[in-house]
């Protein structure tokens, strides 16, 4: 609790030290956004019951508006499947403060968008088309109540700084009131390469701390790029349950060819794994552990929307479960 509000008395202190001026000569203007994933897949896989489908999985509505050079901010609603079985619901996505104190920092606070897997998941590319790994395998939640620093240390060093309910977006805070903090470094040595650490802790009545670490290396070259990263989740089933020693191990290698302006191929391989607890014969996630693999050809026709059509496979280490063989069309259409 008082690293909490040290934390955030660092925040108010940096806020009237750095605070800028209003431009007189700037105009507050605003857009609207959105997003939407579409696909039509066809189940290669044995057994598979639903041979064929068509979705909308996803759709993202939401405005920004700059109320000055210095400060901003956007509202953004989600509208998705949900576990009470909704095919669409809507739920608060963001609703987000932005405030540059000063050149080199900037304050996010309110329902903000979160730093654990936001470059991993941009380097990848294909959001639409496949989550980043440790959005897919439970590492943590993309938005969460909260407030973040993000500092620029220097021309190639970044980091953030941040406390959180933990919940995700589509909670509110448990009974216990315990936060999640964590933080970031982002180096870019050279032109091309981005390395990441990231760390972060969530205290539990019902276990020892759920932490999540993760180490990302990605390099962009003129017509390539390749990602890879590490995570590890301990104490949790995931980033919000927890459970005393267990822990998730995780691996994700993606790669991008772009031929010309409109076409590209890519691939991933993605591993996911558990440990298995004293007394037990099998990991404790066996049911869901394995190697995922993805390739696929995109397509942009216009600025804004985006086609692919892929291959998506998951291969059980749990013998007695049919692997997964999809072939997908995707879609994405966005302002």
């Amino acid at each position: 609790m008082k690293q909490q509000l040290l934390f955030l008395g660092i925040l108010l202190v940096s806020i009237s030290s750095f605070s800028q001026s209003l431009n007189d000569s700037f105009v507050p203007s605003g857009d609207v956004q959105f997003k939407v994933f579409w696909n039509y897949h066809t189940d290669l896989s044995e057994n598979a019951t639903k041979t064929s489908a068509f979705e909308l999985q996803r759709a993202y509505l939401g405005y920004q508006y700059a109320f000055s050079n210095a400060i901003t901010a956007k509202v953004t609603i989600d509208v998705g499947d949900n576990s009470g079985g909704s095919a669409y619901t809507a739920y608060l996505k963001t609703a987000q403060l932005d405030w540059k104190v000063a050149p080199s920092v900037k304050l996010s606070m309110g329902l903000i968008g979160m730093k654990q897997f936001n470059d991993q998941e941009k380097f990848w590319g294909y959001r639409y088309v496949f989550k980043s790994f440790q959005d897919k395998n439970g590492y943590g939640s993309s938005a969460d109540l909260g407030v973040n620093a993000e500092f620029n240390l220097s021309k190639n060093l970044k980091a953030n700084f941040l406390i959180a309910n933990g919940e995700g977006y589509k909670k509110l805070q448990d009974e216990d009131g315990k936060q999640k903090v964590g933080a970031s470094l982002i180096f870019t040595p050279v032109k091309g390469l981005t390395t990441k650490i990231y760390a972060d802790s969530q205290p539990s009545i019902d276990s020892d701390a759920i932490t999540t670490i993760s180490l990302f290396a990605g390099y962009r070259a003129a017509n390539w790029r390749f990602g890879a990263e590490y995570n590890k989740l301990n104490n949790g089933k995931k980033y919000s349950s927890a459970a005393q020693d267990h822990d998730l191990d995780g691996l994700s290698f993606y790669s991008t060819y772009q031929i010309n302006n409109k076409v590209e191929i890519f691939g991933r391989f993605d591993q996911l794994s558990s440990n298995t607890l004293p007394g037990e014969s099998e990991a404790w996630n066996l049911s869901k552990d394995g190697n995922q693999i993805i390739g696929g050809v995109q397509y942009l026709p216009v600025k804004g929307v985006s086609f692919s059509l892929n291959y998506q496979g998951f291969s059980f280490d749990n013998d007695l479960l049919n692997n997964k063989s999809l072939v997908f069309l995707n879609a994405e259409f966005k302002l």
